[in-house]
């Protein structure tokens, strides 16, 4: 059995807050003011004639306008469609795209996408663990789309959680991998708020020969909102999830935690979950193997890193109960998907170009035993 855990960073399209701005300093300046004078009303002649010299300048007389479009509200955000949608044979790149598209977002390189599904196809899992997925609709067509026939997923599941940027969980389980039951924590309450501003969610697997799994996938608060109370609110969620798993501990059960902590291991707001529980790191296995980074840096360890000559810093992580990580044959990272930011440290995929084709920013961490 392999398990496998990774933040994919969205799949078709991800919301303009999360992207890095590549635009040069006056194109920014130049969507700032189109944006403001859009929501500007009434708008005299002067405006409506800056909208137009903005229109030209930022290239938007070259588009192709659709008179007709869908627009549906869900979750809360506005999505648009093309009003004579018809299903593709896949998602072809960029503005080909013709599938729901949120307002606010951004589609991703479809060199970029295909470069997920290389990662997943390399480590291959019969169970996969997922963060900051868009919707289950995309997962499924990337499941039939992109991931080849051999590694295709015969079960997938997403339940919405609290973010309001597409960033869900998600299970996708292989042939024999039965979910049997699945729970949400998203209504978890704490002071009158969520306290979860993701989700952490707990799946039942049945395995081949009725082995029995508890999987929990989680997503922490990241530094990106509430800097200054970021460590406090995921410290309170760490004990949430503390509280939750030592209950199954004590049953007995075969445990698997996996997500984005979005903390290297030494911060004192995960130590509920990493130091007050009897959860195993899969990085200290005997068995944990990853291509090291190149030159000087392989006998080099820096501060959160994930261990010795893999100089990234640890967000993601695979913990498993000590009755699994005992069993545990092989373990490793993949991190060929992603760009390094300086210089190139690490062996990446021959289809990575630059950091917009990127697979994620995240590795994938899988186990098998």
């Amino acid at each position: 059995m392999k398990i496998a855990s990774y933040n994919i960073e969205n799949i078709f399209h991800r919301d303009s807050s999360l992207v890095k701005r590549t635009l040069n300093e006056s194109i920014n300046i130049w969507v700032e003011e189109f944006e403001q004078l859009m929501c500007k009303s009434p708008r005299g002649g002067n405006e409506i004639a800056r909208m137009r010299e903005l229109s030209f300048l930022l290239g938007f007389h070259k588009s192709a306008f659709e008179p007709f479009v869908v627009m549906r509200r869900k979750a809360g955000e506005l999505y648009l469609r093309k009003k004579n949608f018809q299903p593709e044979n896949r998602a072809v790149p960029m503005s080909g795209w013709s599938g729901w598209v949120k307002v606010n977002s951004k589609p991703i390189y479809d060199q970029a996408v295909q470069n997920k599904a290389r990662v997943i196809a390399e480590i291959n899992p019969d169970i996969l663990i997922l963060q900051e997925v868009e919707d289950r609709q995309s997962l499924l067509d990337f499941n039939k789309h992109y991931l080849p026939e051999g590694v295709r997923f015969s079960n997938i599941l997403m339940i919405d959680g609290n973010d309001r940027e597409g960033r869900g969980l998600a299970l996708m389980t292989k042939e024999g991998y039965e979910v049997t039951s699945i729970n949400s924590y998203a209504n978890v309450r704490q002071n009158g708020k969520f306290l979860f501003d993701k989700d952490v969610q707990e799946y039942n697997v049945t395995c081949p020969k009725g082995y029995q799994l508890s999987v929990f996938g989680l997503h922490l608060q990241d530094v990106i909102m509430h800097k200054e109370s970021g460590d406090e609110i995921r410290k309170q969620q760490a004990r949430k999830v503390r509280e939750i798993v030592m209950k199954e501990l004590q049953n007995g059960k075969n445990i698997v935690v996996a997500g984005t902590l979005n903390k290297p291991s030494y911060c004192d707001s995960l130590s509920p979950v990493l130091r007050e529980t009897e959860l195993k790191d899969v990085k200290r296995h005997i068995s944990f193997n990853v291509d090291l980074d190149e030159g000087k840096d392989a006998e080099y360890f820096s501060l959160g890193a994930y261990r010795m000559g893999v100089n990234l810093k640890q967000k993601d992580y695979l913990l498993s109960s000590p009755q699994i990580f005992s069993k545990i044959k092989r373990s490793g990272l993949n991190r060929k998907g992603i760009w390094p930011e300086r210089k190139r440290q690490w062996t990446c995929y021959d289809t990575l170009h630059g950091q917009a084709h990127q697979a994620s920013s995240h590795p994938a961490l899988w186990m098998e035993f």
